[in-house]
């Protein structure tokens, strides 16, 4: 992903997408290059209009929504999954702690009583 990210941003500034530029963003963020997924990247980006793909890219989330619903209905789905994994997490995480807590507060108890 973050060869993409580095073509977008070759592309916000103005530079060409070039093996030899993307080679030099990506290393500048410190990341080991991978010289074969540099071509393929650049050659798979020779017949692409990024601006384009970009606008059609933005546009295509909102009329899936507006479309049929079923892009919006797998999106809820997939955002109640998450928010439950997430309250799941977060209810072990309650429980872990008052277990620590439960067990320091015996501790104590023992030191007074």
């Amino acid at each position: 992903m973050e060869y993409v990210y580095a073509a977008l941003v070759l592309h916000k500034a103005d530079k060409e997408v070039t093996e030899e530029t993307l080679t030099d963003v990506l290393e500048a963020a410190g990341i080991e290059v991978d010289d074969a997924r540099v071509k393929s990247l650049v050659a798979a980006m020779e017949d692409v209009d990024i601006e384009t793909a970009l606008t059609e890219a933005v546009a295509a989330p909102a009329a899936g929504a507006g479309g049929g619903g079923t892009a919006a209905e797998t999106t809820t789905e997939a955002d109640e999954s998450e928010d439950e994994a997430e309250e799941e997490a977060e209810a072990e995480e309650a429980d872990e702690d008052d277990d620590e807590d439960e067990d320091a507060g015996e501790g104590l108890g023992e030191l007074f009583g």
